[in-house]
């Protein structure tokens, strides 16, 4: 059964999530991860990589989505108003067999708001990989969900068009202590989330996602030693670039 629009987006999370969970044991990714020194000199070229990309301020899951069909936006900026703790997210895609950046493959992502809610637009969005394999994204650190622990979405596609082969979906997690911090305080609502909250340790899905020396937690850095007034999102992830999903 492949992945369409007359899938709820309840049932599509959960095929999504299944299909994923299945893979990855059996995957050139689950193995790639399971080698030490491979996955120390992954995180050393990613801090590389990282080095190079000029900081800045900020301009302003796996988690229920809609049909594909909207999220056929390519922007970088995807808060469309969204109040919150602004992020600049920066994912690095990475070749799984080489190690080496993939450029221009199209990234797309989508989150909760600060009340912890998915909207049919807001918070989501697309965007190609630079020369270095990095998406850059504006948005905001979301507001946990009853669904797992606090986190972002991520689907990577094999080419620079939205109706590219599927290679990779996963979920980019945050530290529970900066979950904490942001949405315990009344900055943009986050503490009128009504959501019931899950630790890492507490989902299944972080578990995985963690497991084998992966990473998948977002490096978080203030800007201007202020988070309230933003931070920075970095994170690398290796795809297997010989992988289809199906849609």
């Amino acid at each position: 059964m492949g992945l369409t629009g007359t899938i709820d987006s309840e049932n599509r999370d959960l095929y999504i999530k299944f299909f994923v969970l299945k893979q990855v044991k059996t995957s050139r990714h689950y193995l790639l991860w399971r080698d030490p020194k491979r996955h120390a000199y992954l995180r050393q070229k990613h801090r590389e990589l990282t080095m190079l990309l000029t900081l800045y301020a900020v301009k302003s899951g796996m988690s229920p989505q809609p049909a594909l069909t909207n999220l056929q936006r390519v922007r970088q900026d995807v808060t469309e108003g969204q109040l919150g703790v602004l992020m600049n997210l920066q994912i690095t895609v990475i070749d799984a067999a080489t190690c080496q950046p993939l450029p221009n493959v199209m990234v797309e992502i989508w989150s909760s708001n600060a009340l912890g809610n998915y909207g049919k637009t807001f918070l989501r969005g697309a965007f190609t990989s630079s020369s270095s394999g990095v998406a850059e994204f504006q948005t905001i650190f979301p507001g946990y969900n009853s669904n797992g622990a606090n986190h972002i979405s991520v689907m990577v596609h094999s080419s620079s068009s939205m109706s590219g082969s599927i290679v990779h979906v996963g979920q980019l997690f945050f530290t529970d202590k900066w979950t904490t911090v942001i949405t315990s305080n009344p900055f943009y609502g986050y503490n009128r989330n009504r959501h019931t909250r899950v630790l890492n340790a507490q989902d299944p899905n972080y578990k995985q996602a963690t497991s084998n020396g992966y990473n998948a937690i977002i490096d978080i850095e203030n800007i201007e030693d202020d988070w309230p007034t933003g931070v920075i999102g970095r994170i690398a992830i290796p795809v297997d670039v010989q992988c289809r999903i199906p849609v």
